[in-house]
């Protein structure tokens, strides 16, 4: 596989997509279980449920634009 195909480009957007809103999905939840007072260990599972929801957003969308620019070169 060439070094600047478009499945190599569409991974890369989705795999830094998915570090990126995994890093933001984790503040929010964690400032959000804070500042609602979740009770007890409530608190991790809403944490991770954020971390894992930003994650597949801001993959999804990071990977999709990945698509559209793949067959363009500037």
């Amino acid at each position: 596989m060439a070094k600047d195909s478009c499945l190599a480009r569409i991974t890369a957007g989705v795999a830094v997509g998915g570090a990126v809103g995994g890093a933001v999905g984790a503040v929010y939840g964690t400032y959000e279980a804070v500042r609602y007072k979740v009770p007890g260990l409530m608190k991790i599972r809403y944490v991770g449920q954020t971390t894992l929801g930003s994650a597949a957003i801001f993959g999804l969308f990071l990977g999709a634009g990945s698509l559209l620019h793949c067959g363009r070169s500037y």
